[in-house]
């Protein structure tokens, strides 16, 4: 799909039925979703995901790496494929992309969505955030990307895993993977996505959600910690079901990774 800026999307359209339409974490790419794209396709439902710009195969942007264009982009997704009575499924920076999709241009064509270990309502510690992360943790994350992307990916998918906990059962399989689809994405368009999912405020998007909202967060997400985040979109979405994962870490992996594909299917059909 090509855009109104001429910039290349990357998507994947599995199964047929109702669509279930997928956004990913940075730096990943749609790779990141192929388990439950399968399983919602296996479901009988259609699965999409798509690469979001400057990560995967889709262009990589210089220009134009910011949330209003990731949202005006899953906008034109829906529209070209004309994709109607959506579920909505966003991880990490994901989560904020949907927040925005919704608060940006409307449910006309979602009947659900979910947010899993999404960024919103905000990340970045303020006087009145002051659950959010230190702005110094998103420099250094600048920093790392900026001065060797592969070594900071690698050290990075430690506690996206939640490798550095005691009885971790994350494979190193898994740990490459991330490696492995953070060095697809650009390194400006990953550079420039570290302030979108860090310093936007989604209150005013999450606010305007009328869609039943699925928020499942790990209480041991070292990326996007739970108080700043799910805990507080659950009161903010006028219809949210909020589902702990006890001890799971941001990046779901093993039975933490099935237990959500459940509760997503069982949503989905509910």
């Amino acid at each position: 799909m090509t855009t109104s800026d001429n910039t290349e999307i990357f998507y994947k359209d599995w199964g047929s039925g109702s669509p279930v339409v997928f956004s990913h974490g940075w730096p990943l790419n749609a790779d990141a979703w192929d388990r439950q794209l399968k399983a919602v396709a296996d479901a009988g439902y259609r699965g999409v995901a798509h690469d979001r710009r400057g990560h995967g195969r889709s262009t990589q942007t210089y220009a134009g790496n910011d949330m209003d264009h990731y949202a005006d982009d899953l906008a034109a997704l829906l529209e070209a494929l004309d994709l109607r009575d959506v579920v909505l499924v966003g991880h990490s920076t994901g989560g904020g992309e949907v927040a925005h999709y919704l608060g940006r241009h409307g449910s006309a064509r979602v009947r659900k969505a979910v947010l899993l270990g999404a960024v919103p309502p905000l990340m970045l510690q303020t006087d009145d955030n002051p659950e959010g992360t230190p702005l110094a943790a998103f420099d250094g994350i600048r920093e790392g990307v900026l001065r060797n992307r592969s070594a900071f990916y690698q050290d990075l998918s430690i506690p996206f895993f939640g490798a550095n906990r005691e009885g971790s059962k994350v494979t190193q399989g898994d740990r490459d993977q991330f490696w492995r689809l953070g060095m697809q994405a650009g390194l400006a368009p990953a550079y420039d996505c570290v302030e979108q999912f860090s310093a936007v405020d989604y209150t005013a998007d999450l606010e305007k959600i009328d869609v039943p909202v699925l928020v499942a967060h790990g209480d041991d997400d070292q990326i996007v910690p739970i108080a700043a985040s799910a805990l507080k979109t659950a009161e903010i979405v006028k219809d949210a079901t909020l589902k702990i994962y006890e001890g799971a870490p941001h990046g779901l992996h093993g039975d933490f990774e099935e237990q959500f594909t459940q509760d997503l299917l069982a949503f989905i059909a509910d």
